[in-house]
C-alpha cells in the first residue's frame, strides 16, 4: 500500500504544475481581456467628455449671441504690456495682467482670447484700456471706445495694441 500511495502522490505532484500553469494562463488571458475592456471604457469616457464639453459650449454660448474678443500687439511693438481691461456696454467683462512669457508670446505675433460671452444682437459699445511701460521706462495708460454691431452670427473681434504712434490712442479694432 505504501507503494500505491507513493505513485499517487508522485502523479499528483506532476499534474499540479500543469494545472497551475493552465490556471496562470487562464488568469493572464483574463487580465489581458480586462485591460482591453478598461482601455475601451477609458476611450469611451474621453469621447463622451469631449462631446459634453462641445454641448456645454453650445448651451452656454449659443451662436446667435456669442462674442469673442482677442488681443494682439502690432507688428514690431516692444513696449511692456502690463494689463488690459475690456468693458462691453459699460460693464467690465475682462481684466487680465500679463506675465513675462505671455508678453513675449504676444510680441512674437501671438494672440490671446481675452473674452468669450453672450450679448444680444444690436448695437454695442466696447471700451478697451491697457497699461504698460514704454522702452524709455515711462509708464502709460491708453483707452478707447468703439461702437460695433452684433448680428445673428457669432462675432469675433480683434484688438490690436501699440504705442501712441499707432493710430488713435494706439488701439485698433477689427473683425477676425
Amino acid at each position: 500500500m505504501p507503494k500505491i500511495t507513493w505513485l499517487v502522490l508522485s502523479g499528483l505532484l506532476m499534474i499540479a504544475p500543469v494545472a497551475s500553469n493552465g490556471g496562470d494562463d487562464f488568469s493572464q488571458n483574463e487580465m489581458r481581456g480586462l485591460d482591453e475592456e478598461v482601455q475601451e471604457i477609458k476611450s469611451d469616457v474621453l469621447s463622451i467628455a469631449a462631446e459634453l464639453s462641445r454641448l456645454e459650449e453650445r448651451l452656454l454660448y449659443p451662436s446667435n449671441t456669442q462674442l469673442a474678443v482677442f488681443v494682439s500687439l502690432a507688428d514690431g511693438e516692444q513696449f511692456r504690456l502690463d494689463a488690459v481691461q475690456i468693458a462691453i456696454d459699460g460693464e467690465l467683462v475682462a481684466h487680465y495682467i500679463y506675465s513675462f512669457k505671455e508678453l513675449e508670446a504676444l510680441q512674437k505675433g501671438g494672440m490671446q482670447r481675452i473674452y468669450t460671452g453672450n450679448i444680444p444682437t444690436g448695437e454695442h459699445e466696447l471700451s478697451v484700456t491697457y497699461n504698460g511701460k514704454l522702452q524709455n521706462g515711462k509708464d502709460f495708460s491708453r483707452s478707447k471706445t468703439f461702437e460695433f454691431t452684433k448680428g445673428v452670427e457669432p462675432r469675433l473681434l480683434g484688438i490690436t495694441l501699440a504705442d501712441a504712434e499707432f493710430g488713435n490712442a494706439g488701439i485698433k479694432l477689427g473683425d477676425w
